[in-house]
């Protein structure tokens, strides 16, 4: 559009044609319009004609036209597509489009497009929020998530991010969670305040039913949920929720899980993930990057602006951290395991059948009978169905099956015949390309040849050993039949008795009486 107010400022103060057209990008044709109408209507200050006059003078051709075209209703349409976010343009058009105009022309989807974007320009106008250092820290679950593959079943789960950002620094912080449930929620919030190294005044979620609920079915008065009000009371902070359907209320948070979806989401999502630990220790980098490594329009950091300007004005943190605390009566079962929350814990064996009492926070599993504390095990998160099981709860004759079909599990039964058979038993396992395919072998030397025997078979594992052998099931039976043999040889011959008589001439004590042949002659004295 022709800037005809400057071409006149410039026509009085007397500059040439040429220096008006390359000043003000106009046509020479312009100036002479401009020129007439001065000289038409006697002006000699441009302060003296008014927008409304000079519109007069050189009326737009473009308003005309517009009057042929029916006029879209584009407050609606922005009021539409506040209150429903699938609503789009090209369904507004659509129906402006299809409406009755009274012959009157309608304007094309490009043209109705850059109409609702002028509107927008004028029209939806925003407030600035200006933020206090170390006064809010407003927090939400990210949109997006990440798969997790369980190692074992192959089984595909989701990790949800939950984001929360101090709003005047611009410092975000980041964990993943098996889920949404309150535990995630609140240990997010005590994980984040000591990653702050403070608290704020104020704690700004949004409306999930984890943070608040209705007081009522069906009122919209909503309160704080217990427990989340407990942190609060712990930490020394408020919780404001945001007003619902106005997510401008809490635009830094918007912008962190924006943040968050591009450069953590979309850098991990291409990887296998097979643990939250591993996971999160990957975001943990790339949060790191984005707080200290990003700069923004005043060539600053996230962290610089943190360190310098809010972390002095956070409140203090507690000496103990929140742990919220749950309590359960569960029975253990033949297995000496209690379970509680799809994981189990083992309890001494002699309690197999009884009715416990367990506590339950973020971080541990207390285990009661009566009032007397049995044993304590950190909690377990994660795949559902694993086993925290503590040595001493382990009967005896269930001892020594912990790793069963392992290196380990092989190598702690050789363990108790010698080291030797350590050292054999090692080799087996180490010439495998893969190393269950010596189990077997294992299996056979442990089992077929050390049973009744360790001793034996500690022996005939230390003879290879010092021969350099290929130790196989047959060589060291061979060689523990050697040493079978050795131990078993017959000893050395012990000559017999001698059974020649004495001679006549021994001499004989004087009490010994000794027959002579003659006594045993047939036909003795009585015969003669």
């Amino acid at each position: 559009m022709v800037n005809y107010r400057a071409i006149m400022e410039l026509v009085l103060a007397d500059r040439s044609y040429s220096e008006v057209v390359e000043t003000v990008g106009c046509s020479r044709r312009d100036v002479s319009r401009v020129k007439q109408a001065l000289t038409r209507h006697g002006v000699t200050s441009a302060a003296a004609v008014g927008d409304a006059e000079l519109a007069a003078w050189f009326p737009d051709g473009r308003r005309r036209v517009s009057v042929e075209y029916a006029q879209p209703d584009l407050a609606r349409v922005l009021t539409s597509m506040k209150q429903n976010r699938h609503f789009t343009l090209l369904q507004a058009w659509r129906r402006y489009a299809d409406t009755q105009s009274g012959g009157q022309k309608k304007y094309g989807y490009s043209q109705f497009c850059a109409l609702f974007a002028d509107y927008v320009r004028s029209h939806d106008l925003v407030a600035v929020l200006h933020h206090e250092p170390g006064r809010a820290m407003l927090v939400d679950w990210a949109g997006d998530t990440l798969d997790l593959v369980d190692a074992v079943t192959g089984q595909v789960t989701k990790a949800y991010l939950w984001v929360g950002v101090l709003p005047y620094s611009g410092v975000l912080f980041c964990r993943a969670y098996a889920n949404m449930k309150s535990p995630a929620w609140l240990d997010a919030h005590v994980r984040a305040f000591s990653f702050y190294r403070g608290v704020v005044q104020l704690v700004v979620p949004d409306n999930p039913t984890t943070s608040t609920h209705p007081r009522r079915k069906g009122d919209r008065e909503r309160i704080v949920n217990a427990r989340y009000q407990q942190l609060a009371d712990h930490y020394g902070t408020a919780i404001v929720p945001a007003r619902a359907g106005k997510p401008r209320d809490k635009a830094a948070a918007e912008n962190a899980v924006n943040v968050v979806n591009k450069r953590v989401i979309g850098y991990l999502e291409d990887e296998v993930w097979t643990s939250l630990s591993e996971l999160n220790d990957a975001i943990e980098q790339r949060v790191d990057e984005i707080n200290h490594d990003l700069r923004r329009a005043d060539d600053t950091t996230r962290w610089q602006r943190f360190e310098a300007e809010e972390l002095s004005l956070l409140g203090p943190l507690p000496d103990a951290r929140f742990e919220e605390v749950e309590w359960k009566e569960l029975k253990a079962g033949r297995n000496y395991h209690v379970t509680a929350d799809s994981q189990r814990y083992s309890v001494p064996y002699q309690l197999a059948g009884r009715l416990l009492r367990v506590r339950l926070t973020s971080s541990r599993v207390t285990v009661f009978d009566g009032t007397a504390i049995v044993c304590e095990h950190p909690r377990l998160w994660g795949r559902k169905g694993r086993y925290s099981t503590l040595p001493e709860h382990v009967p005896k004759q269930h001892q020594g099956i912990d790793g069963l079909w392992s290196r380990r599990w092989f190598t702690d039964r050789a363990r108790s015949a010698g080291p030797a058979t350590v050292t054999v038993i090692e080799q087996v396992l180490d010439r495998q390309t893969i190393e269950a395919q010596g189990y077997l072998d294992c299996q056979n030397i442990l089992s077929g040849l050390g049973k009744q025997n360790r001793q034996r078979l500690e022996a005939a594992c230390q003879e290879l050993v010092n021969r350099g052998g290929y130790a196989t099931y047959t060589t060291l039976k061979r060689i523990m039949a050697a040493i079978d043999s050795d131990q078993k040889k017959p000893r050395a011959p012990i000559p017999a008795a001698s059974t020649r008589k004495r001679a006549a001439s021994a001499p004989n004590g004087p009490d010994v009486y000794v027959r002579d042949a003659s006594h045993y002659e047939t036909g003795g004295e009585e015969a003669r």
